[in-house]
């Protein structure tokens, strides 16, 4: 195992400039010549399983991209969580409103702005192998990660949960027969600790091997509230996670992975700040403060979850070649986040407030059961196949309260899910270049809302929808280092309850489902004798019954709703290069354009910012058809570089850094002068020493720096009551020390 990113390592994130793009897809021969040396460094090949079978990224008809736990280290060691990944990788943002919890992705600019427990989203969060459908179980810590895979567009076939946009699937290190293992302690500004450890290994020869993985971080309140005269009074966090892993190999025709998980998190949730935009404007103003928010509340925005799960992948490999698999999982947890959501206070605001909101919403006893099967043909023929199953039950309740309470009243909802698919997937090899592949699925998903504790009268509610998904695609091989893929895609996301306006005395609303087509062409290659990786996509996609969320206004509603479609179109790059044997660089690059299309859509807007959206029939409400996806970057820019000096005995003197740059994003659904970003970046810096002691140990001490230029960029806002808005994290500055087991 290595302990930090290599420079012979080809998972990195991706990342550059357009131009940097171009020179490296048109013109290799300027930065081969840029070199002192000739380079005899070659990218690794990259395994995926997006196709549920083990296969070389560059061999796949789809656009993804896969990133290695090693590669997350540099984002993660600061205390990032998991929406780190935003504008790392091409088409895939992300943000929350909710803290360390419920992260809301977007892939190609779908996805879902609703910041309520229950929100459908249309990204597909898979955690070895076990679909995390709740927002609060897709925020699981990263730690003793072994990849990230992004398989961008539909997904509907093989992966069935709401896949309209795409899927981000995350595989931890599994055990092994040899010991290996890692502790790895970083320090920095604001108390910010990050302790993680594994270790693995056999327990009895070529029987049994297991794996033990732990994460500890943790960061001091550093925010003060000026209202109430508190210092350090949030902005902090405690989290502690961990999984054990056995491996069970009684024999060549079987094995089982068996995986229990665990995460407690005690901290603050999003951080509010009132008025931190001037109307007809969206830059940062003088009223807001890094270090200091003006909340009349005392509680401060406190936050806490806990969860746990269990799962068991078993596989029979039969003596035909064939493999059954099941995969059953069991998840649950619990929690809440209490928010200051109007920002400050009445009295010295900052700005106008018209009124206190706080608000306190809790998920309990959420349990969620899968359990699928699979039974695929071998890989080593011209025609392969797999078909399967798959279940899904999950049950929570929602509780919405005010402060001490008040208003809102309490009131406490319970979703029911269950769903039920079939599919089936074909592959055949024509000739020698030549691939085509199909695949069909079936699938039946039911909700249902009952109304638990609650002064409000609920009716209960149910939906329910069946729909077929699939995908077709054709691969050809070029020669050796070229190919080129065409796919068409059918994803669906079933119908969605919305609750939480019930607490405010307003019915539940309801979606219907949502299907996406999307088509995609692409290239990929290994130029320059395989020191070089570029493969690009051009997408075009249409979502008929688009589901959205009508979040805030005037009003404070979230109701859910339709649009007649939704269309997306662009291109993503991916690119890698060894410039010397010391040099690797990363690039990436993905332009976006969506587009709401229904003439009749109207939503609520905020009364206090600048719209631009027209109301013509003078009703309240604003007509957004035209209007882009909300929190869909036009384009991302990022770029990695490491460059190693050799020191003698295996070690080495290292530089990496990693940057994003995030082009105009809308904030809602509406568009205004204020609730929009432009220009956001960030940047990393990581200089140190990587080092060989005897006996197969490997170490490293850096001195990182996260958002090394301190910068303030506007993520989100909350528009009913003032021109709200949340920022990026700080800037972190620390040491780091890792040594591993190899």
């Amino acid at each position: 195992m290595t302990f930090a990113p290599s420079a012979r390592k080809s998972l990195q994130l991706a990342g550059v400039s357009a131009l940097a793009l171009s020179a490296l897809a048109i013109t290799p021969s300027v930065a081969v010549a840029q070199s002192e040396t000739p380079s005899g460094s070659t990218i690794e090949t990259i395994i995926v399983t997006t196709t549920r079978r083990e296969e070389n990224l560059q061999d796949i008809a789809n656009s993804v991209t896969a990133v290695s736990g090693e590669a997350l280290t540099p984002l993660t060691e600061g205390g990032a969580d998991i929406l780190t990944l935003a504008a790392r990788i091409p088409s895939v943002y992300a943000e929350s409103s909710n803290g360390r919890v419920a992260p809301r992705f977007y892939i190609r600019g779908l996805g879902n702005t609703d910041f309520d427990l229950a929100a459908s989203q249309p990204v597909s969060v898979i955690m070895d192998n076990v679909v995390m459908e709740n927002v609060i179980l897709k925020s699981f810590p990263l730690f003793d990660v072994a990849q990230v895979e992004v398989a961008r567009g539909p997904q509907g076939t093989l992966f069935g949960r709401n896949t309209t946009a795409g899927t981000i699937k995350f595989d931890s290190v599994r055990p092994t027969q040899d010991t290996d293992g890692y502790v790895s302690l970083a320090v920095g500004s604001y108390g910010t600790t990050n302790l993680e450890a594994a270790l693995g290994g056999a327990l009895v020869e070529d029987v049994l091997s297991a794996r033990l993985s732990v994460l500890s971080q943790r960061r001091d309140d550093w925010i003060d509230n000026g209202f109430t005269g508190e210092n350090n009074a949030l902005g902090g966090y405690e989290e502690q996670a961990g999984r054990a892993q056995l491996l069970f190999t009684p024999n060549e025709s079987f094995d089982a992975l068996l995986n229990v998980h665990a995460r407690s998190l005690v901290g603050t949730s999003a951080v509010f700040r009132a008025n931190i935009l001037t109307p007809g404007s969206n830059a940062l103003n003088g009223n807001f403060v890094r270090d200091e928010v003006y909340y009349d509340s005392t509680f401060n925005n406190p936050q806490a979850y806990d969860s746990w799960g269990t799962s068991a992948a078993l596989n029979l490999y039969t003596d035909g070649g064939l493999t059954l698999t099941s995969i059953t999982a069991y998840e649950t947890a619990d929690g809440y986040s209490l928010g200051d959501i109007d920002g400050g206070n009445l009295v010295t605001g900052p700005g106008i407030i018209p009124f206190p909101s706080e608000t306190q919403d809790g998920i309990d006893s959420l349990e969620q059961i899968t359990q699928e099967f699979r039974l695929a043909s071998s890989d080593d023929q011209a025609t392969t196949w797999q078909v399967g199953a798959y279940y899904f039950q999950s049950e929570f309740d929602i509780t919405t309260v005010g402060p001490n309470g008040g208003f809102p009243p309490s009131t406490t909802v319970r979703h029911d899910n269950n769903l039920w698919s079939a599919f089936g997937q074909l592959s055949h090899q024509v000739n020698d270049n030549l691939q085509l592949s199909g695949g069909l699925r079936f699938t039946h998903d039911a909700k249902e809302l009952v109304g638990v504790v609650t002064s409000i009268p609920v009716t209960p509610v149910s939906v329910s929808d069946d729909q077929f998904s699939w995908d077709l695609s054709a691969y050809y091989d070029l020669d050796d280092r070229q190919a080129v893929f065409a796919r068409l895609a059918r994803g669906f996301r079933g119908p969605s309850i919305q609750a939480r306006d019930v607490a405010f005395f307003n019915p539940p609303s309801i979606a219907d489902s949502e299907t996406s087509t999307s088509f995609e062409l692409g290239y990929k290659s290994e130029p320059l004798d395989g020191r070089a990786r570029f493969n690009a996509t051009a997408f075009y996609y249409q979502v008929d019954d688009l589901q959205l969320s009508a979040v805030g206004g005037a009003g404070n509603l979230v109701q859910l709703i339709n649009a007649d479609r939704g269309v997306g179109y662009g291109f993503e790059i991916d690119s890698e290069i060894f410039v010397t044997d010391n040099l690797f660089i990363t690039a990436g690059f993905s332009w976006n354009e969506t587009e709401l299309q229904d003439n009749a859509l109207e939503v609520g807007v905020c009364s206090q910012c600048t719209v631009l959206d027209p109301d013509a029939d003078l009703d309240g409400f604003h007509e957004v058809d035209g209007n882009p996806f909300p929190q869909a970057p036009d384009y991302i820019l990022s770029f990695t570089a490491r460059y190693a000096i050799p020191a003698g005995n295996g070690g080495e003197w290292f530089a990496y850094t990693d940057w994003y740059y995030q082009g105009r994003t809308n904030l809602f659904l509406y568009e205004s002068e204020e609730f929009y970003s432009d220009g956001n970046f960030e940047g990393g810096l990581r200089v140190g020493y990587a080092g060989e002691l005897s006996g197969g140990q490997n170490y490293e001490v850096a001195l990182f720096a996260r958002n090394i230029t301190d910068e303030e960029n506007l993520v989100g806002g909350i528009d009913f009551n003032n021109n709200t808005g949340f920022v990026n994290e700080p800037r972190i500055v620390g040491a780091s020390f890792r040594a591993s087991l190899n």
